[in-house]
């Protein structure tokens, strides 16, 4: 008889033990849910890119540099519903800045210009890999936000710059001053070292 109420007490306690673990992972499935949709509000209230041209140049590139209309008709498509849909969003942005080093205007193929593009694309793949992260710093990924939208002014500022100087108009041989400065730079600014064979005449 002791055997079985001993067994009876066992099965209880560990009923009662089975009940408490239940609602403790419940209690904790709640909590990370509800730490996720916190991190969701925040990336979707801040997710917001500038995705339209801030001057005439740049607006003007969009028709024949394609991979730049592209990226830019991309940040424009804000994702819904899922941190997922921002994680696949995040990816396409980051393959889309990746091209805009191919065919970049020839007005714009310069080393500030590719400096600042070089930036942008760094920026965005450091957002695409903090929002790939299991525990996802929303904090920095809406930082990064805004650093992408900085960078992006000032890219379109500069090519803005690049076409204003483009048009004042050169002084007379001011094409051949540039031309010989290039070819000056291109000389070593020391002679090479004499050949020790040779005789030197006294």
């Amino acid at each position: 008889m002791n055997h079985k109420i001993s067994l009876f007490a066992l099965l209880f306690f560990v009923l009662i033990s089975c009940q408490n673990e239940n609602e403790k992972r419940k209690a904790e499935n709640a909590k990370e849910a509800k730490k996720k949709e916190v991190i969701f509000n925040n990336i979707s209230k801040n997710w917001i890119f500038i995705d339209e041209p801030i001057n005439e140049i740049s607006e003007s590139k969009i028709n024949s540099w394609k991979e730049w209309r592209e990226f830019l008709q991309e940040l424009g498509y804000k994702p819904k519903k899922t941190i997922g849909a921002f994680q696949k969003k995040s990816a396409v942005i980051s393959k889309k800045a990746m091209a805009l080093n191919n065919n970049i205007p020839p007005e714009f193929n310069q080393p500030h210009i590719k400096s600042r593009i070089s930036i942008l694309i760094t920026k965005i793949r450091m957002l695409d890999l903090f929002i790939h992260l299991n525990k996802i710093p929303d904090d920095k990924v809406v930082f990064l936000v805004g650093e992408i939208n900085k960078e992006l002014i000032s890219l379109e500022r500069q090519m803005d710059k690049v076409i204003e100087r483009s048009k004042i108009p050169k002084e007379e041989g001011e094409a051949d001053f540039l031309k010989m400065l290039d070819t000056a730079r291109a000389i070593p600014n020391s002679a090479p070292p004499l050949d020790q064979n040779i005789p030197k005449i006294e």
